[in-house]
């Protein structure tokens, strides 16, 4: 690949996880905001409500995560677990309270895996 293919496939790259980070903060805010505002009259157990305060927290720390992804010399590696551990940790709990399924609880720490395997991929 020419230098200048390089470049522009970078451009691309970073363009593409820019995006992917802001739909993922946006919804991270709003799945925050629903959590704060609407979640306490659909869910009557305290502890759901705390696990849904985690699920959130942890979406808007990796969605602002996602925003260096572009600086990393693996890119997609870097993006692609930090979305996974989004989409498995916090999609999971999302899920466990809404439907109030503990066994969705099983999914949660492949999210927490991936969320780690994203922040060691900015060493490679």
């Amino acid at each position: 690949m020419s230098f200048k293919a390089a470049s522009v496939a970078a451009v691309v790259s970073s363009s593409v996880w820019w995006k992917v980070a802001a739909v993922s903060g946006a919804a991270a805010v709003a799945f925050g905001a629903f959590g704060a505002h609407a979640l306490q009259s659909r869910v009557k157990n305290p502890k759901r409500i705390k696990t849904w305060e985690t699920a959130s927290h942890y979406h808007l720390i990796h969605s602002v995560a996602l925003l260096a992804v572009p600086l990393a010399r693996r890119p997609n590696v870097a993006g692609g677990f930090l979305t996974a551990g989004i989409v498995l940790f916090s999609g999971s709990l999302y899920t466990l309270v809404l439907s109030d399924q503990a066994k969705l609880g099983i999914i949660t720490p492949f999210g927490g895996l991936a969320f780690i395997a994203g922040w060691l991929a900015f060493l490679l």
